[in-house]
């Protein structure tokens, strides 16, 4: 089968790597479609210090804000005549179901707009000072930083890290997942064709321990935002810290979804297989366990086991504008969810659907499911003498198309199980009573909550996690702060009269004198 060859973006132009090469898999076939150079140490070091003498040049990190913010609009503009083959690329590399890419990759031009209007419109502080000084704050930006994305979202996540970024005039090194890589490419390709200068920002495929490291631990980088794995995370921060760098991450995530009595039940399951099958439920954010009040539990789990499988009979190929869902991204994922799966039924779970993976043909449109990573919809329950809560499933992130369903009584237990975890990423809450909705927002231990919805997300609003899912967040104004250093600059405008006589500490004589 004929492949094609993707190459480093590196300073506005093509470049091959010296790291052995990938090979891109189509996780709907198995079928290998593309090979993409892949940057070794030595190539990192030049790209970061091509990436330093651009910014020390000022070409860009010294161009006046709305200079920035018209090249970030002539980005989004130029980005959404490309849409189709940006989408069709997507489909392929990630196995998401193109029904997913046709409503998320538009998006996109939305976080450019957002940060462009930004730049123009910021507005900066004049502080209140003593005495005949004049005290304002500026933003400048940090210098190189370096971003690592996942497979998961590509461009999504891509391009919630780089708008920020280069709207506050920092050079951005890339470093898209091994897996998915060919978009944020042609990513690269698309902003200089909008007038981004060269040596603004370079994508450097390539492995983790290889690329993702010297890239990290090179002493030039200011900044690390990282979207991936807790243990990832922790190791990529304990080396940016040793440089002092910034860090931002947005890590693992075991999200909580609560059903009070009072909300519509189709609806909320609307919601949950919306929160937990998106993407085949490879979101950090994807709604997991499921906790719902007994009194409504089991026509709640009937209408759950009825939407899962209705989107079972309708998985097919990722390109089919008809199919529900994909596959998982790679042979060692579908490993995985089995694994923890598998672990929940020996245990003693019941599954009142999915729980094997798909082999055969497509009841859609015949697609041949034993030769990509297809899961279903899976759905586990309490076992006759085994607890959900008591398995691995409870805890671990599956990153798949796989939930847990607990009941609850009182308000109080609802709040311990949705807090039962390590991760603090995603919550939600279905409820018609807004003041419950305002009391259990205010207890669940989650960087975001949503009320009737899930998996909402816009330029403006913060999207980070506490306790071991990350630090910081993205989006909106703390995205673009945190790509900046405040300088604060202070101008003595006395006349030279009254600095002689106020402000000679080391005077002949006594008298008062300033001090701060």
């Amino acid at each position: 089968m004929a492949t094609d060859t993707y190459f480093m973006w590196v300073a506005g132009g093509e470049r091959t790597g010296k790291a052995e090469q990938i090979a891109v898999e189509d996780p709907a076939t198995g079928a290998i479609f593309a090979q993409c150079h892949a940057a070794s140490a030595e190539d990192v070091e030049e790209t970061v210090q091509l990436a330093h003498a651009t910014f020390k040049s000022g070409v860009w990190s010294r161009a006046p804000r709305h200079v920035r913010a018209n090249v970030l609009e002539s980005i989004a503009k130029l980005l959404a005549t490309k849409l189709p083959q940006l989408i069709e690329l997507e489909v392929r590399q990630t196995g998401r179901a193109i029904r997913e890419m046709n409503a998320q990759v538009p998006s996109l031009v939305k976080w450019f707009t957002y940060y462009a209007a930004l730049i123009r419109t910021e507005e900066r502080a004049v502080l209140p000072t003593m005495g005949t000084l004049h005290n304002w704050i500026d933003r400048k930006p940090l210098g190189v930083v370096a971003q690592i994305t996942p497979f998961n979202h590509p461009l999504l996540i891509a391009v919630k890290k780089i708008a920020p970024a280069l709207a506050a005039g920092n050079s951005v090194i890339l470093k898209p997942s091994e897996l998915t890589p060919l978009t944020s490419i042609e990513l690269g390709k698309l902003m200089k064709e909008a007038g981004l200068p060269d040596g603004v920002f370079s994508v450097l495929p390539g492995d983790g321990p290889i690329t993702g490291k010297a890239l990290v631990e090179h002493r030039l980088i200011k900044k690390v935002d990282i979207t991936g794995g807790t243990p990832a995370g922790r190791a990529i921060g304990a080396i940016a810290g040793q440089n002092l760098a910034r860090f931002t991450a947005e890590l693992g995530g075991k999200a909580p979804l609560i059903v009070f009595p009072s909300a519509n039940i189709d609806l909320a399951v609307n919601g949950i297989a919306f929160g937990a099958y998106i993407a085949t439920g490879q979101t950090c954010v994807a709604a997991t366990r499921i906790i719902v009040q007994n009194k409504i539990l089991p026509v709640l789990l009937q209408k759950l086991v009825a939407k899962a499988g209705s989107i079972t009979r309708r998985i097919g190929s990722p390109k089919n504008v008809d199919s529900m869902m994909g596959p998982l991204i790679s042979a060692k994922q579908l490993g995985n969810v089995r694994a923890l799966v598998d672990d929940a039924i020996d245990a003693g779970v019941e599954v009142a659907i999915g729980g094997e993976r798909l082999t055969g043909q497509s009841q859609l449109d015949g697609a041949d499911f034993s030769k990509g990573y297809y899961y279903p919809p899976t759905i586990l329950t309490d076992g006759p003498n085994t607890r959900i809560v008591s398995t691995r499933i409870w805890k671990e992130e599956a990153f798949g198309p796989v939930i847990v369903v607990v009941g609850f009584d009182k308000e109080e237990e609802a709040i311990a199980l949705a807090n039962d975890s390590e991760f603090g990423l995603g919550a939600a809450i279905w409820t018609q009573e807004l003041s419950q909705a305002f009391r259990i927002s205010e207890e669940i231990e989650s960087g975001i909550c949503w009320v009737n919805t899930h998996h909402r997300n816009d330029p403006s609003s913060p999207w980070g996690g506490i306790k071991n899912s990350g630090l910081g967040s993205e989006n909106g104004m703390d995205a673009y702060n945190a790509y900046t250093t405040i300088k604060s600059t202070i101008i003595n405008y006395a006349t030279a009269e009254e600095e002689l006589q106020n402000d000679d500490w080391f005077r002949e004589g006594t008298g008062e004198v300033r001090y701060g």
